[in-house]
Order: structure tokens, then sequence, then C-alpha cells
């Protein structure tokens, strides 16, 4: 059976500092989920917990007790409504998120590629997209050794642009070898953390396509397991976002059996 979209895992609302969009409520989040045909959302404001140390300016004012405003979230007959959050790795690799914490949220998601922050995830001098590729795959290792449980950690958006600036990011993808993917992924399946699929469906060449999804279709063959995550911050953003899951999907010739599935 063909991979069905009908979940979304990576939602921001207003409380989310990048956000801060009023309409970005949980009551929107859940009309978009209802009119698309989703079964299962989850909420992942950014947040840093209040028990690990490390956390920039940026991410202590967005602690738990913070995102937490959001409860209770709404449901409805269709759709399951659930609460995690998105947190951080710094620059010594410290994720912002206790397993203890982690067990008062349904879902975590953890990007590895956020490389913008520059003196909190990443220093100066580390700029070159050689030193880059370094960090991309030593991020990746440290989550994968993190005390989390599985089926309940998501793998964030591991082909963003925040990987480098000036549009350099596939040139960062592109100097990870296949091998060091390969050993990646088999351990992102053996720890049972979901890889998401958060990246457009259409790039400037066939060559930055095949970029892009190298290190999807190297995870499917490491019998990773997969979701979908918009990673929405207003209302616009949701325009066009089932179509791009359904592109993906394609591209990837995912099944059902290829699905993540943190929920049950």
């Amino acid at each position: 059976m063909k991979f069905q979209i009908d979940h979304d895992y990576h939602i921001h609302s207003f409380l989310s500092e990048c956000s801060q969009d009023p309409m970005q409520d949980a009551e929107h989040i859940l009309r978009y989920a209802e009119e698309n045909g989703l079964k299962d959302i989850c909420l992942t404001d950014h947040s840093w917990d209040e028990s690990v140390c490390g956390a920039s300016d940026w991410y202590r004012r967005q602690s738990l007790e913070h995102i937490r405003r959001a409860l209770p979230l709404p449901q409805s007959k269709t759709v399951r409504f659930h609460f995690g959050c998105e947190t951080d790795m710094d620059k010594h690799l410290t994720i912002g998120m206790s397993p203890q914490a982690l067990n008062t949220l349904d879902f975590l998601i953890v990007p590895t590629t956020h490389l913008h922050m520059t003196g909190f995830t990443i220093d100066p001098q580390d700029d070159a997209v050689e030193r880059r590729a370094a960090l991309y795959i030593r991020r990746f290792e440290a989550l994968l050794d993190a005390p989390y449980p599985q089926n309940k950690v998501g793998i964030a958006h591991l082909t963003c642009s925040l990987i480098a600036p000036r549009g350099e990011y596939l040139q960062v993808i592109d100097l990870v070898p296949d091998a060091v993917f390969r050993t990646l992924f088999t351990k992102t399946a053996q720890r049972g953390f979901g890889v998401e699929l958060n990246m457009p469906a259409v790039y400037g060449s066939d060559r930055e396509l095949s970029s892009a999804l190298r290190p999807y279709r190297i995870a499917k063959q490491c019998g990773c397991k997969f979701y979908l995550g918009s990673d929405a911050h207003h209302p616009e953003d949701f325009e066009g976002i089932p179509a791009q899951f359904r592109a993906l999907a394609e591209l990837l010739d995912l099944r059902e059996s290829d699905k993540f599935r943190p929920f049950g």
C-alpha cells in the first residue's frame, strides 16, 4: 500500500519565537488537519528544558513552562492532536531536552542541521563547507548516542538550507560519503528514531534534487522509517503542503511499511 498522507509531526504555533503569529493558534492548526484529511498532528514549538544548562538567550525564553501554555490542545472526531517540541543541539553537542522531561512529551524532534546560530550551534571559524560536513556527521552521531527511547524521537530536516549560508548546503551534503550515511542510518533504524521528510519536492536542476534525495534513499535502504513535517510557522505555510508531501512520498517510492508511527 502506498504511503498515506495522514499526519504532520512538525508544526509551530505563535508560542515559537520564530512565529509569534497570533493567527497560528491550535484551533487554526487543527482546522488545517481536518481540511486535509490528516489523522495525527503534533505541536512542536521550540523549547529548551530548564534543567539542561547551555540555553541561548533565544531558547531561554522558550522553556517547557512557556510552551505548555498551549495545553490542553483541542481535539476532534477525526484528528488526534499531540504535544511535543523541537529542541536543539549546541556546539558542545548538548541536546536541550533531558530524558526525564521527554517523559512529559508525546514526541521530540531534534535538528542536527541548525548550523546558522553562530556562537551557539557553531563557531565562526567553522564556516567552510568541509568543516560543516564534519560537524554534520558529528552532530548526527551525537543524537544517535542520546539516551532517548525508541519511537519517540524524530530527526528533523536533515537536508535543510540552514546547514550552510549562501546556498552551499547541498555542497555540504555532497561531502558526506554514502558509506558514512549508511552507518548513520543503520544506527537510526536500530535506535528506532524517525526520519523527517521536510524539503522541497522541486529544485533548480535534476542534480540538485538528486543530492537532496540521496540521504533519504540511503535511509530507506537501511530500514529507516519516515514521517512528514511541514515546519509551518504561519497559516499561509500550510498552503501546498499536502501536495509537497505526496510528491516526496512518490519520489522516494514510500509504502505504508516505511512509515514512522510514534503514536501507534
